[in-house]
């Protein structure tokens, strides 16, 4: 080997020493934290893990000398035992970030516990708008959706097509108590009004009770302010109670395309729902989700799972970019760096954690609409990015300057 030669190994030797001795334990290690069996589990459990590994694989971080590992945990919708697996996984197993976690209640408590131990945390599943307003942390990024731009979307829509009159069902927890309270503000402000409202237990299987209290009040529209299996049990069993042959019509106010796909066209045709990605919206997100179907199961992606790919592959931009892995500093970096991935496009992070990117307001289709498998949604309107979401001088969030 000639001289010029060694030295320009040895300067690439010291390059990739020093890059590598900011990684801290020389591994980026992302835990994937869910509902792997649950209620929740089709939105985001094992199909999150898989968008996980796609990211990672795609960004290319093995041929860019980065060590990336993936774990993941079942939280059981429970706060208690969310809150042990993070605090494990922080303390004890060396977790650079912990990503995804559907159910408020526990996003909240990890929120506040990645803010104690100075970690990352960026979530995709959970919906309350708190994690970008009282709640707000600069350990945290909220990246795919939240109450506010699902009221903002679904419930605007639906008060000026004529449902003025609201009544709710709600999980008894943080997701449902945020939903409720931002499209009751919405719906107020368009010129509608709640009549009534009920909280049922998180998860339940037997809405008869609630549906019955809906009925007799006589609201034109049943805003459920639940997801997953309590949504798709409670548009079920209405069918069963004649909700739709008696005049009044539900609100699907968290409604993902695995519910639509349980539900089937023909008892959820009509639903008017919000999302941040649809599979079938362009090139990018056919190619991209294609390949996701191919890898679990044949289901297309819900948006939480879209928007774990999205997050995982821009942290590790981040992490490049420092060429290391300090949880706030990587945060910080997220924020400074534009957003650009397969599913979600061009985007931004705001400096209150809240990522930016257009949202879009679907109907279901009939079934004789359907031409195919999973071709479930045709857009009604495109919300653009700074509309979308809460604006930034309202959410009361300890970051931004006043």
């Amino acid at each position: 080997m000639g001289k010029t030669s060694f030295v320009a190994l040895l300067a690439l030797c010291l390059m990739t020493g020093t890059a590598q001795a900011q990684i801290s334990d020389g591994v980026i290690k992302i835990g994937v934290l869910n509902d792997q069996s649950g209620p929740y589990a089709d939105i985001t459990g094992p199909g999150s893990v898989v968008a996980a590994r796609m990211a990672v694989e795609d960004f290319g971080a093995t041929a860019k000398g980065m060590k990336v590992e993936i774990v993941f945990a079942d939280h059981q919708n429970k706060p208690d035992v969310g809150s042990q697996i993070a605090r494990q996984w922080y303390d004890a197993e060396k977790v650079d970030l912990i990503i995804d976690v559907p159910t408020s209640s526990i996003a909240l408590a990890i929120n506040q516990i990645a803010r104690e131990k100075n970690k990352a945390f960026i979530v995709s599943g959970a919906a309350t708008s708190d994690l970008t307003g009282k709640a707000c942390s600069p350990n945290t990024i909220h990246w795919t959706y939240d109450t506010w731009a699902l009221a903002n979307g679904t419930g605007t829509a639906v008060v000026r097509t004529g449902g003025d009159t609201w009544f709710f069902l709600t999980a008894d927890y943080a997701f449902g108590h945020a939903l409720e309270r931002d499209v009751e503000a919405v719906v107020q402000k368009s010129g509608g009004r709640v009549v009534g409202k009920v909280r049922h237990p998180f998860p339940t299987s037997d809405f008869s009770s609630f549906l019955l209290q809906a009925q007799a009040s006589k609201a034109k529209i049943i805003g459920l302010a639940n997801a997953g299996a309590d949504t798709i049990n409670a548009i079920k069993q209405g069918a069963e109670f004649g909700i739709a042959k008696g005049g009044q019509q539900f609100a699907g106010l968290l409604v993902f395309i695995s519910d639509v796909h349980a539900l089937g066209l023909e008892k959820a045709q009509g639903l008017v729902l919000t999302e941040s990605f649809y599979w079938d919206q362009n090139d990018r997100t056919r190619a991209w989700s294609k390949r996701f179907a191919e890898r679990h199961r044949g289901a297309m992606p819900t948006m939480v799972q879209a928007g774990v790919y999205s997050a995982v592959t821009h942290y590790l931009k981040a992490i490049d970019s420092l060429k290391g892995d300090d949880g706030p500093k990587v945060i910080t970096r997220m924020k400074e760096l534009p957003t650009d991935d397969p599913v979600f496009g061009k985007g931004t992070v705001r400096v209150d954690g809240r990522k930016v990117h257009p949202m879009y307001l679907f109907e279901v289709k009939k079934p004789a609409e359907s031409k195919g498998p999973w071709d479930y949604y045709k857009l009604r309107a495109t919300i653009p990015a700074d509309q979308a979401f809460r604006p930034l001088d309202q959410g009361d969030c300890s970051l931004v300057k006043k």
